[in-house]
């Protein structure tokens, strides 16, 4: 078992889920500390019944720890993943600096979870928000029929971009309505009562960073570059989860009611799907909750052997906290076994 537990970047929104997780999970420990930047050194974190004083993050931090959670950005990730793992830690990273590294397994656990045991650098990655509740819905699919082609749309939230993309929403709508101005930080336009259809830098062949992720990670995750994908990713004015408008073309071709069955079965996902009673997952629904939501199940009209559906997911639970806790999970599991 990992008995030695250190969390990185506890103070940060994704942080502070995690820390919750931690406790509502129960994930057992001996010892936990939290580090941080050195702007963020010396705050209080209170973690079950008890005050915590958040130390700076230095090399030495790591001595002793056998298991690192980090919800850092990717510069952070970069230096502070090695000087853990050189003292013998494991490290589980939510940033997006060692995702597409070959040494580094890219893990969710209801899909790859025996890819924790090819973390040959002592680190395992988690995917993008975006990708993460988009391969928990292909899995069953994918398992059952073999996925060919994916068209993907998403809807993405503010929170995905920070505390101050929330900042933005709510001070830019509260403008907007009165008639003013608002000086967005972390938006190049306008969010407030508007749609963004960029989320990243260019790419590649007019896809965004945010898009390419989607492709590259998948391919990772489900072990297979064969899998043609198309996505397009959408800021959108919500305050929370991701909605992803999904088109699966799979080798086989499969019906609604396996389909429904396949997602139905699958552990992380819940069948929401009533058009006729208007029930389907939305964002004020599913936010504060741990499973991949799925909807609107329905034949392709343009291919053969295409499933088209609604699928939502708390960004910073299932998108990043919960599933980082997860693995940790899947790691002191598979120690404790040994």
């Amino acid at each position: 078992m990992y008995e030695h537990l250190a969390v990185v970047g506890a103070t940060g929104a994704v942080g502070r889920i995690a820390l919750d997780l931690i406790a509502e999970r129960n994930l057992p420990f001996k010892t936990i500390k939290f580090l941080s930047s050195k702007r963020s050194a010396g705050s209080k974190i209170t973690f079950k019944g008890q005050t915590y004083t958040v130390e700076e993050m230095t090399p030495e931090s790591f001595n002793g720890v056998e298991l690192v959670i980090g919800s850092t950005p990717d510069e952070t990730a970069r230096d502070f993943a090695p000087w853990a793992t050189q003292r013998g830690a494991l490290v589980v990273d939510e940033s997006g600096y060692w995702r597409m590294n070959p040494k580094v397994p890219l893990v969710v656990p209801e899909v790859n979870p025996d890819d924790i045991h090819k973390a040959e650098i002592g680190i395992i990655s988690s995917p993008n928000c975006s990708t993460t509740q988009m391969v928990v819905a292909l899995k069953p699919l994918h398992d059952a029929a073999r996925v060919t082609r994916v068209v993907v749309s998403t809807y993405q939230a503010t929170s995905g971009a920070g505390v101050q993309g929330q900042d933005d929403l709510i001070a830019g709508a509260r403008a907007h309505l009165a008639g003013d101005t608002h000086d967005y930080k972390a938006f190049k336009h306008p969010i407030a009562f508007n749609l963004i259809p960029q989320i990243g830098s260019p790419k590649h062949e007019g896809y965004t960073s945010e898009e390419m992720k989607m492709v590259w990670e998948t391919h990772k995750i489900l072990g297979d570059d064969t899998i043609k994908i198309c996505p397009t990713c959408i800021r959108v004015p919500v305050s929370n989860c991701h909605s992803e408008s999904i088109l699966v073309e799979t080798e086989r071709k499969l019906s609604v009611a396996e389909a429904r069955e396949l997602f139905s079965s699958f552990p992380g996902i819940t069948v929401v799907d009533d058009l006729a009673a208007g029930v389907y997952p939305m964002p004020q629904q599913c936010s504060g909750k741990d499973d991949v939501f799925i909807g609107r199940i329905r034949e392709d009209l343009s291919s053969p052997n295409g499933i088209t559906f609604w699928c939502v997911s708390d960004n910073l639970r299932k998108g990043a906290a919960t599933n980082a806790v997860q693995i940790a999970e899947l790691l002191i599991g598979s120690r404790a076994t040994v």
